[in-house]
C-alpha cells in the first residue's frame, strides 16, 4: 500500500513546511515560507511569475536538484524528503505534465511515449499495452495512435503528454497549465478526467489561469503571489474575467493577403484542402477549430513558412510577425530587451524604444532576464515582445494567450488592438473565448482541412 503522512487526523500524500527557495543567482526567494498540505485536488492561481510553477516543480524534485540554487525548509512526497531524494525515484510516485509540452517528448511515435515511462519501471509488455491503451482512452487521444509527435500540434502533444502520465499510476498528478492549448472537448476530457482520479483517491494538483469549472470539483485554492502562499475556500474564489472591447479607430483598408484554392500539408500529404481565403489591412481575423484541424498550417501557409502543395498565396510587401505555439524556439538572446532591439534592428526602426512594448506587455521588471528562465507566461509575453515592434505588415499569432494571466490578456488585447489601428493585418488562432470575442472581425473555423466563415 502507497505510503502517506499523517499529522493528528490529517492523512496528506505532500507536505511543504516553511519551504523557502531561490534561483541561483537571485536575491528575491520565488517561494516564501510555503506551509502547505496537499490532499484531494488543489487548484494554484496566481499571476504569471508569481511562484506557481516553482511550487509545482518542488512536488517532482525539479527544485531544486535540477534548477539548483538556495532551498530551505522541508518537503516531502508520499513520505520522501523531496530535498534528499533524486528525481528518478519520485518519478514514479508523482506524474507531471509540464506547460510545454512539446519539450516533455522522448520518443517519436505516440504508443512509444506513452510506454516510455512504464519501460523505465519494468512493467511486463501484456500489462504495458492494456495500461497505454487506457491512457490514451483517458486523456482522449486514442485517435493520435500511429501518429508521430512531431507531426502533432500543441493541443494533441498536451493529450498525449497526460496519457504517457496516466499510465504511469502515480499517486500525485501534477498539472501545469493542462488546458492552456485544448480545444473544448480536449479540456472537458482533461476536467474529467481529473475528477475521476480525485474519486479514485489519487491527489491532483493543477495550476490554471482559468479556474471556472475546476473550481467546482477542487478541495482547496491555493494563490501564489511573488512567492507567497495563501489558501481560499473554493466557494469564496472568484476567477478574474477578461472584459476588454476596444473599438477601432479606421475603417479595414485594402487586401493584404490572400490564398486561393491552396491545399497544404506536410511530405506531400495534405491538411487543408481547397481554400480560398483572404484578410485585409486593419482587420482581425479569428480562427477557431479543434486541434489537429489546420490552424496552425493554416498559419504557416499564410506566413510562407509553408509553400502550398497546390495554389497560391499572396502578401502585401512589409514584415511578417510570427509566434509560433512554442515560443522558447523565438527567444535566443541574453536578455528579454535585446530579443526587441534585435527586432527593432531588422525592422530598420530605430525610432522606436524598446520600453514601448515592453511596458504594454509589463515585461519591464525581466527585462534585463535570460528569456528562456521565464515563467511560461512571462516567456510567452517575452516572444510577442520579441516578434510585433517595428509595425510589421502581418501579425499571425498561434495560441497567443497560453499560459497567460487575466492582466496579460488585457494587455495583449491592448497591444493587437494598435497594431491593427496602425494597418496591421491579423490573424490569430485560439481557443481562448475571450480574446476571440474582444479581437475578431471576422471568425473562420478550422476543422478536418476544411475552412469555413462563421
Amino acid at each position: 500500500m502507497l505510503a502517506a503522512l499523517r499529522s493528528g487526523d490529517t492523512v496528506a500524500t505532500a507536505r511543504l513546511s516553511h519551504l523557502s527557495y531561490w534561483y541561483p543567482g537571485s536575491a528575491h526567494a520565488a517561494l516564501d515560507d510555503v506551509s502547505l498540505v496537499l490532499e484531494g485536488m488543489t487548484l494554484v492561481a496566481g499571476r504569471s511569475g508569481g511562484g506557481k510553477s516553482s511550487l509545482l516543480r518542488v512536488l517532482n524534485g525539479l527544485v531544486p536538484h535540477f534548477h539548483g540554487g538556495r532551498i530551505a525548509g522541508h518537503a516531502e512526497v508520499e513520505g520522501l524528503d523531496v530535498i534528499g531524494t533524486p528525481t528518478r525515484s519520485l518519478a514514479s510516485t508523482v506524474g507531471f505534465v509540464f506547460q510545454d509540452p512539446e519539450l516533455q517528448a522522448v520518443y517519436d511515435t505516440v504508443e512509444r511515449e506513452v510506454a516510455f515511462g512504464l519501460e523505465n519501471i519494468g512493467i511486463a509488455t501484456l500489462a504495458m499495452a492494456s495500461r497505454v491503451d487506457d491512457a490514451l482512452a483517458e486523456a482522449g487521444a486514442q485517435h493520435l495512435v500511429g501518429r508521430r509527435i512531431r507531426s502533432l500540434s500543441g493541443g494533441e502533444r498536451q493529450r498525449v503528454a497526460l496519457a504517457a502520465v496516466l499510465a504511469m499510476q502515480p499517486r500525485l498528478v501534477v498539472l501545469d497549465e493542462p488546458t492552456s492549448q485544448l480545444d473544448p472537448e480536449g479540456a472537458s476530457l482533461v476536467l474529467t478526467s481529473a475528477s475521476r482520479l480525485r474519486k479514485a483517491g489519487r491527489t491532483l494538483v493543477i495550476s490554471e489561469h482559468r479556474l471556472e469549472q475546476l473550481v467546482r470539483s477542487a478541495d482547496r485554492v491555493v494563490s501564489v503571489e511573488r512567492g507567497r502562499v495563501q489558501a481560499h475556500a473554493p466557494s469564496d474564489w472568484r476567477t478574474a474575467v477578461v472584459a476588454v472591447n476596444v473599438p477601432r479607430t479606421s475603417a479595414p483598408g485594402p487586401e493584404a493577403w490572400s490564398l486561393n484554392g491552396v491545399t497544404a500539408g506536410f511530405s506531400g500529404q495534405p491538411v487543408l484542402e481547397g481554400v480560398t481565403l483572404g484578410g485585409n489591412a486593419g482587420e482581425i481575423l479569428a480562427l477557431t477549430g479543434p486541434n489537429g484541424g489546420g490552424k496552425t498550417t493554416l498559419l504557416r501557409t499564410i506566413s510562407g513558412a509553408l509553400p502550398p502543395l497546390v495554389g497560391a498565396v499572396e502578401r502585401r510587401p512589409g514584415r511578417v510577425a510570427y509566434l509560433p505555439q512554442n515560443p522558447a524556439a523565438l527567444l535566443h538572446r541574453p536578455t528579454v530587451r535585446s530579443e526587441v532591439e534585435l527586432t527593432l534592428s531588422r525592422a530598420e526602426d530605430a525610432a522606436e524604444s524598446p520600453d514601448l512594448i515592453l511596458d504594454a506587455l509589463g515585461l519591464r521588471e525581466v527585462a534585463g532576464r535570460y528569456p528562456r528562465d521565464l515563467s511560461s507566461g512571462e516567456r510567452q509575453r517575452a516572444a510577442l515582445a520579441a516578434v510585433l515592434p517595428g509595425r510589421p505588415s502581418l501579425v499571425l499569432l498561434d495560441e497567443p494567450t497560453r499560459g497567460m494571466d487575466a492582466a496579460a490578456r488585457e494587455a495583449l488585447i491592448r497591444l493587437v488592438a494598435r497594431l491593427r489601428d496602425a494597418g496591421s493585418s491579423v490573424v490569430l488562432a485560439t481557443h481562448d473565448v475571450h480574446l476571440r470575442q474582444a479581437l475578431g472581425d471576422r471568425v473562420v473555423r478550422v476543422c478536418g482541412g476544411k475552412v469555413g466563415e462563421l
